[in-house]
This record gives C-alpha cells, sequence and structure tokens, in this order.
C-alpha cells in the first residue's frame, strides 16, 4: 500500500494547492488557466518556457510563484554578452586558504527567471542543459548541486527575432511546458489598471507553504497511479507525431514520458490518486508543441505554434481513448 498515495497525503496536498492558487490569484488576474498549468509543471518538478508578447505578466507569474513558496528567487537578464560563468558561476582564487573556492551564479535558486532566454548565445543557454536535466552544475570537475525544488521559468518573444539564437532542440525538451499568457479579459485588465502599482518587486506576497511541503508534494506524484490503458494512449500519441508527415521529427521518448509525468501532477492538482485519459488530453499541447518543428518554413514562431497545435488536435481526434 505504501506505492500509493494514501486519502490523508490527497487532502494535505489539495489544502496545500489551495493556498498556492489562491495566493498567486491576488497579482496573476483571470488566468487560472495559467496558474494550473504552472502548478502542474511544479508538482511534476519540470521547467516552464513561457513564449508570449512582452508586458503581459511573465514576469509577475515567475515572481508570484516564488513568493507564495518559502524559497529563494533570482532573475537572469539573457544578453548576447553574457557568459556562462554569469549564469552558474565560477571558481575564484582565495588567498587565505590558498585554493580556487567556488562562487555560485544566480541559477541556484528556488525559482529561476531566465528572462528573454534566446537572447544569449548559444555557448550560455547549453550553460542551463545540465541543471535543467539533473539539477546541479559541475565546474572544473566537481559537481555542485542546486535545490530542491528547482524550478526555471523561461521567457521569450515569439515576434521579435533581432538579435536572437533560436534554442535548439535539445534545450527546447529540457522544459516540461511551454505556455503563454495572453492578453486578459477586459473586465480583469480594468481591475490592473485600477490597482496596479509599478514592477514585480511592488508585489506583496507572503508565502503560504514551505519549501519541504513542496519537495513532498512533487514526490507524490511518481505514486500517482497510470492504468496500463492511459500508458497505451501516450504511446499511441507519440507513435503518431513519429509518424506524421508535416513534422521533420516526431516526439522524443523523453517526451513521452514527461507527457505522462505532467498527466500524474495533473491528476494529483486535481484531488485524484490516479491519472485519467482527459488529462493526458489536456496537457498534450502545452507538452507537446516545443517539441515538433514543421518540415516547412512557416512566417514566424506564433504561425509555427498554431498550425503545430492544429495538427496535435487532429491526431487527438484519431487515436482512440481508452474507456
Amino acid at each position: 500500500m505504501s506505492d500509493f498515495v494514501q486519502t490523508a497525503q490527497i487532502s494535505e496536498a489539495t489544502q496545500m494547492l489551495n493556498r498556492l492558487r489562491a495566493n498567486m490569484r491576488l497579482t496573476i488576474r483571470g488566468k487560472d488557466e495559467v496558474i494550473e498549468q504552472v502548478l502542474v509543471c511544479l508538482v511534476a518538478g519540470g521547467h516552464v518556457l513561457i513564449e508570449d508578447l512582452p508586458g503581459l505578466g511573465k514576469t509577475t507569474l515567475a515572481y508570484s510563484l516564488a513568493r507564495s513558496m518559502d524559497c529563494t528567487f533570482s532573475r537572469i537578464q539573457f544578453t548576447s554578452d553574457l557568459l556562462p560563468s554569469d549564469v552558474t558561476g565560477v571558481a575564484i582564487f582565495n588567498e587565505t586558504v590558498k585554493d580556487f573556492v567556488f562562487k555560485q551564479g544566480p541559477i541556484f535558486s528556488h525559482v529561476v527567471l531566465a528572462d528573454e532566454i534566446n537572447r544569449a548565445t548559444p555557448k550560455t543557454q547549453s550553460a542551463l542543459l545540465e541543471v535543467m536535466d539533473r539539477a546541479k552544475v559541475t565546474i572544473d570537475g566537481e559537481s555542485h548541486p542546486v535545490g530542491p525544488p528547482f524550478m526555471v521559468f523561461a521567457t521569450q518573444n515569439p515576434v521579435d527575432y533581432e538579435g536572437t539564437f533560436p534554442l535548439p532542440e535539445s534545450q527546447m525538451d529540457r522544459f516540461l511546458m511551454r505556455l503563454r499568457m495572453g492578453y486578459p479579459e477586459v473586465a480583469d485588465e480594468r481591475e490592473i489598471l485600477r490597482t496596479a502599482r509599478g514592477g514585480y518587486d511592488a508585489i506583496a506576497v507572503n508565502p503560504v507553504v514551505t519549501s519541504d511541503e513542496i519537495i513532498a508534494l512533487q514526490a507524490l506524484v511518481h505514486q500517482v497511479f497510470v492504468e496500463e490503458s492511459v500508458l497505451d494512449y501516450i504511446l499511441r500519441i507519440v507513435t503518431a507525431t513519429r509518424t506524421e508527415v508535416e513534422f521533420r521529427a516526431g516526439v522524443s521518448v523523453r517526451g513521452g514520458v514527461a507527457l505522462r509525468m505532467a498527466a500524474q501532477a495533473r491528476a494529483l492538482t486535481h484531488n485524484r490518486d490516479f491519472v485519467m485519459p482527459e488529462d493526458v488530453v489536456e496537457l498534450v499541447t502545452p507538452v507537446f508543441t516545443h517539441r515538433l518543428a514543421l518540415a516547412r518554413q512557416t512566417s514566424d514562431a506564433l504561425e509555427e505554434r498554431r498550425v503545430v497545435g492544429a495538427i496535435l488536435k487532429r491526431i487527438l481526434a484519431a487515436v482512440p481513448m481508452p474507456a
């Protein structure tokens, strides 16, 4: 029985997630769906890429989550002159001890905002590969663990390509989901205009959960039950992307595992200890769109994302859902 989530654990997880939702809604108005998806990423222990126009609340979203937890937060502004050591840290010779001492970079935080990540050079982007995959940084042959919990929020502008370096597939594959904020509804934007007081530093949000509670919550995900028919359903969807002629390549094995973990996390955020096919359907688009590229050229990233999303909907309609 210890391999399955207990009723008391589900109840505690629900209370914790409700506190996080309520706290984030104090600053993120009218974006409940985005908050839910971010919480799924958090519970699954994944990273999120938010691709949208400037000024829509991407930084505020990351800050609100970090401040809702008793966790550290750092923001890295990615630019073309940013060096890998500016992200990970560097070994400095200490005259007192007559040896090199590692000085941690801003990546050593629980929640890291990588702002405009595609403005850094590929060399600097690659500094995130190891830490996003294994939660540790290797400098001069010595490993330095980060977190837990550890979550990277990366943002990029999908329209402005001048002075940018597109993320390679290996880097995109490190993100559990790619999300977009979108414009708020009129009533929500009116409230934002009435109450907004400046940048995210002016936001007063108190922690409602501890880092230890988040770690315990993430551990529960692996105990959420996934029935064999649901696993087969995930596999059929993944296989369909690999035979789709409009895709340059299908979803990787890592992508299939990411979908399963995200579905387990969504079940937990919905007060369940088992995955339903509906969990898979809801997550296919945010988990798979950034892992797929079209075989043909499109006008911009927004257009490609729209086409990829339409193809994924077609695949979902064609693959039978288990009872």
